[in-house]
């Protein structure tokens, strides 16, 4: 049997990580540290937001565990902490995909 308290700890980190991925800004830039390790003025230029937008995402992104910092001279460049959160992401999109095909093909039977 799962010890309780481990058990709500998971859950806890389960819902903190979630509610990191409830933003659409922050999945883009979750895709695009996927490409590469990049600083705050590159990715906010990828994603289209602005640099203090960029920031407080990130920020959101470290506290969760799923971005880590490195200081490269004067910059700060960030890097995705475990690639394994773009295959949940790719999943879900999978499993969005097919509801939207699924949708499509109610429509047309009716």
């Amino acid at each position: 049997m799962e010890n309780p308290n481990l058990a709500d700890e998971v859950s806890r980190l389960h819902a903190d990580i979630c509610s990191a991925l409830a933003d659409p800004n922050r999945i883009m830039l979750i895709y695009a540290l996927a490409e590469k390790p990049c600083n705050v003025n590159e990715l906010a230029a990828q994603v289209g937001i602005s640099q203090p937008t960029a920031s407080r995402h990130l920020k959101i992104l470290r506290e969760r565990g799923l971005a880590t910092p490195l200081r490269q001279g004067a910059n700060v460049e960030y890097r995705l902490a475990d690639r394994r959160i773009v295959d949940a992401l790719d999943l879900l999109r999978a499993i969005l995909r097919d509801r939207i095909a699924y949708r499509a093909s109610i429509m047309d039977n009716e």
